[in-house]
C-alpha cells in the first residue's frame, strides 16, 4: 500500500473552498475550537499540516518544524491552549515566508501581528500575546497531535479562513472535494432562488419540519 500523495491537481480543487464549507461537506467535522482564528481578517492557509508540540511558554520544537517542514506545507502546532506567550514573531514569519511555506495554526499565542500581516504570511492563534517563548524542551515533531479539539494527522489538509480553521483526513481529501463542489453547486441555485423573491421558509420547507415537530404554526 503506497502513502496518500496530495497532489497539486488535488489540492487546486480546494481553492475557492471555504472552511465552512469543508465543515457542512464532512457532515459537520473538523472544526477546531472556534477561538483559534486568522490574526487579520482576510488571511487564509491551505495546504497539507506538518504537526509539532510545543510545551506551554516554550517554542523550541516550532523552530524545529520550521527548519523540517516542505514549501507548501502548513505549521500547525499544539500549545496546550496556552495563550500567555507568543511562540511566533515577525522574525520567525520571516523565515517561513522565505521557506514558501503555507502558514501556521497554532492553539497558542503569537506577537508581532502587525508585522507578520505586512509580511504576508497567513498565521491562525488562540491569542495575541507579547509574552516571549523560551527555548528549552523539543516537543514531538510530525506526529499525530490534537489542536483546538481535533485530531491532527502530517499531511491532513488544512484550510483557514474569516471564518476559523477545519482539518480534512487524508483518506477523507479526494471525496471530501467532491462533496464541497457538491454543495457550492447547490448554494449558488439556492442563493439565485432567494434573489428571485423566495424565502428560506419556503426553500427548506421549514412548514414540514414544523409538523414534523409536532406544532400548529405555518407561514
Amino acid at each position: 500500500m503506497t502513502d496518500f500523495a496530495l497532489t497539486p491537481e488535488l489540492l487546486a480543487r480546494y481553492e475557492t473552498v471555504t472552511a465552512a464549507t469543508a465543515h457542512e461537506a464532512m457532515g459537520r467535522r473538523g472544526a477546531l475550537d472556534s477561538a483559534i482564528k486568522p490574526i487579520r481578517s482576510g488571511m487564509r492557509v491551505l495546504g497539507p499540516a506538518f504537526t509539532c508540540v510545543c510545551p506551554p511558554g516554550d517554542n523550541l520544537t516550532l523552530h524545529a518544524a520550521l527548519k523540517l517542514a516542505k514549501p507548501g506545507d502548513v505549521l500547525v502546532c499544539a500549545a496546550a491552549g496556552f495563550t500567555e506567550q507568543g511562540l511566533f514573531g515577525d522574525v520567525m514569519a520571516s523565515a517561513a515566508k522565505g521557506k514558501g511555506l503555507a502558514g501556521l495554526i497554532v492553539d497558542g499565542g503569537v506577537r508581532d501581528a502587525s508585522d507578520i500581516h505586512r509580511i504576508g504570511f497567513p498565521v491562525f492563534s488562540r491569542s495575541i500575546s507579547i509574552k516571549g517563548a523560551v527555548k528549552e524542551t523539543l516537543g514531538p515533531l510530525n506526529e499525530q497531535i490534537v489542536v483546538g479539539g481535533e485530531l491532527v494527522s502530517p499531511g491532513d489538509l488544512i484550510i483557514g479562513d474569516d471564518d476559523g480553521v477545519v482539518v480534512i483526513p487524508k483518506a477523507l481529501i479526494a471525496e471530501t472535494a467532491d462533496a464541497c463542489l457538491e454543495r457550492e453547486q447547490k448554494e449558488i441555485r439556492f442563493r439565485e432562488a432567494l434573489l428571485q423573491g423566495n424565502t428560506t421558509w419556503e426553500m427548506l420547507n421549514l412548514n414540514a419540519l414544523m409538523e414534523k415537530k409536532g406544532s400548529a404554526f405555518r407561514l
